[in-house]
């Protein structure tokens, strides 16, 4: 295995992290970014305000995404398998 592989090995990877984290992470950060602006129009500083629609979201997301992700995953897994006798040589 030589830098350039590791390298780019690592960096698919990371690739494919962010690219399934990203659905439930811009969703939480919308519905957060709305709730402060709504925090700051009405002056409610209650801190579970922004943590309940939040949770909520996100786990929804993650209900709609899951097909997608672990399609994405597999994917992944099946290709890293097949290659794998190249990675050892």
């Amino acid at each position: 295995m030589t830098p350039e592989f590791i390298v780019g090995f690592a960096s698919e990877t990371i690739k494919v992290v962010l690219l399934i984290s990203a659905p439930m992470l811009g969703l939480g950060l919308a519905v957060g970014l709305i709730i402060s602006i709504f925090q700051s129009v009405t002056q409610i500083q209650e801190m579970t305000l922004t943590f309940v629609p939040k949770i909520v979201v996100v786990m929804l997301a993650l209900l709609f995404f899951a097909p997608w992700m672990m399609e994405t995953l597999l994917d992944f897994t099946r290709r890293i398998l097949q290659e794998f006798p190249m990675y050892v040589r």
